[in-house]
């Protein structure tokens, strides 16, 4: 007879695969003990977007900072004051209520409070700013006035790795950070771990190195080998790692194909499990050579014709496209999901609007809003837009119902 932890694994292994969309989902009172699961309803109810816009900065004809460059990341403060990144020249604008300016911090240059280099950012509920700057591979840290306090160290020197993108922690003094999101850097060493989940990890500020604490390891497909070295890419159509944090803490996140978001506490594991009866589908090889054909379609630089034909001719599929396609978090506790289109890349499908205690408040019809790329307090967010000539534009509105 097989004992209680080989159960207890046969379990977490059949579920994790019923999550990526592989097998039947199966829930044994053993996996149940810590995890709460909450079947949302499967057929959509439509929500008509009410927003109200409260202002807009960026213009050609503008004043001079709000000629923006190239918007890479914006997000708000406890107060409401927006912070815009342009990456062009490394400004941080921070504006108020009303879209007026009120400092800019950062720039390009090596002296204190100056950015080398840096593609993202973090703001604290406080109003400090966390800069991940990597030329100087530390994290620079900025007081609510715009002032410098100090750097501290990424600890990627020595032993090599990824820089993943973060998000602030509600608490204060550390960020979130997942293996698998976004990667804002490589930096290449003898000592690169390979993985094999993809780990979210908190990333405590106090030191004058980061110290990392893993809060849950998400699901990495079979197969897949992520080499921080970069010698392996995740799967085409295969499950993105999401995740946003509540104003408790709580991280929501998504790591797998199927609809399945998760809530997991520092320190608690997974507590609870939203999830949808929306399946997956799976990928053709139409779908495969269809996706070849478009890649091969870009344009390429000149003596690269052939690395980028055999990295095309090299892709590695998802056996099912995954379904979340972007995850964001509202400060009034609402998780925001957006699914895929039509199509496999069709990142732009329905928004759906979840609660952390589990109820399904509805959805937006694909294409009458976009996902926001910044939630703030009061029910505020904020879409960079860009037009036909390529100037872009931040909208700040408020959600006036769900």
């Amino acid at each position: 007879m097989r004992s209680l932890a080989d159960k207890v694994l046969e379990g977490r292994r059949r579920v994790m695969l019923a999550l990526a969309g592989t097998l039947p989902v199966l829930f044994t009172p053993l996996f149940l003990q810590a995890q709460e699961m909450i079947d949302l309803p499967g057929e959509d109810r439509w929500l008509e977007p009410r927003f109200e816009e409260v202002y807009r900065i960026g213009s050609l004809s503008g004043q001079g900072w709000e000629q923006f460059g190239n918007i890479r990341k914006v997000a708000f403060d406890d107060a409401g004051q927006l912070y815009v990144f342009d990456w062009q020249v490394l400004h941080i604008h921070v504006v108020d209520g009303s879209g007026r300016l009120l400092r800019t911090l950062g720039g390009r240059g090596e002296g204190p409070g100056e950015i080398r280099s840096a593609s993202s950012f973090a703001v604290m509920s406080d109003g400090r700013v966390v800069v991940g700057d990597t030329g100087y591979l530390a994290y620079q840290i900025f007081d609510a006035n715009g002032g410098y306090e100090r750097r501290v160290g990424m600890g990627l020197e020595d032993a090599g790795g990824a820089l993943w993108d973060f998000i602030p922690d509600p608490a204060g003094d550390a960020l979130f950070s997942a293996v698998g999101s976004q990667m804002l850097l490589l930096v290449y060493g003898g000592n690169a771990p390979t993985h094999t989940t993809r780990p979210i990890e908190r990333l405590d500020l106090t030191g004058d190195v980061v110290a990392r604490d893993t809060v849950v390891d998400g699901w990495l497909p079979p197969g897949v080998e992520w080499l921080t070295s970069g010698s392996r890419q995740p799967t085409e159509f295969g499950p993105r790692m999401l995740l946003g944090v509540l104003p408790d803490g709580t991280v929501a996140f998504s790591d797998s194909s199927a609809y399945a978001i998760k809530l997991v506490r520092p320190g608690a594991g997974v507590q609870r499990i939203l999830r949808r009866p929306l399946q997956p589908a799976r990928v053709t090889n139409r779908m495969i050579e269809a996706e070849k054909d478009r890649q091969r379609s870009r344009p390429v630089s000149p003596g690269m014709e052939r690395y980028e034909r055999e990295l095309i001719d090299g892709l590695v599929f998802s056996e099912v496209v995954s379904i979340v396609r972007e995850l964001g978090v509202g400060w009034d506790g609402e998780i925001w999901v957006q699914r895929r289109g039509e199509e496999p890349i069709d990142d732009d499908g329905p928004i759906d609007v979840l609660t952390v205690d589990g109820r399904y408040l509805g959805s937006y019809r694909a294409g009458t809003t976009a996902m926001p790329d910044a939630f703030g307090p009061d029910r505020l967010v904020a879409f960079i837009e860009e037009d036909e000539l390529g100037v872009q534009t931040v909208v700040v509105k408020r959600v006036l119902s769900l």
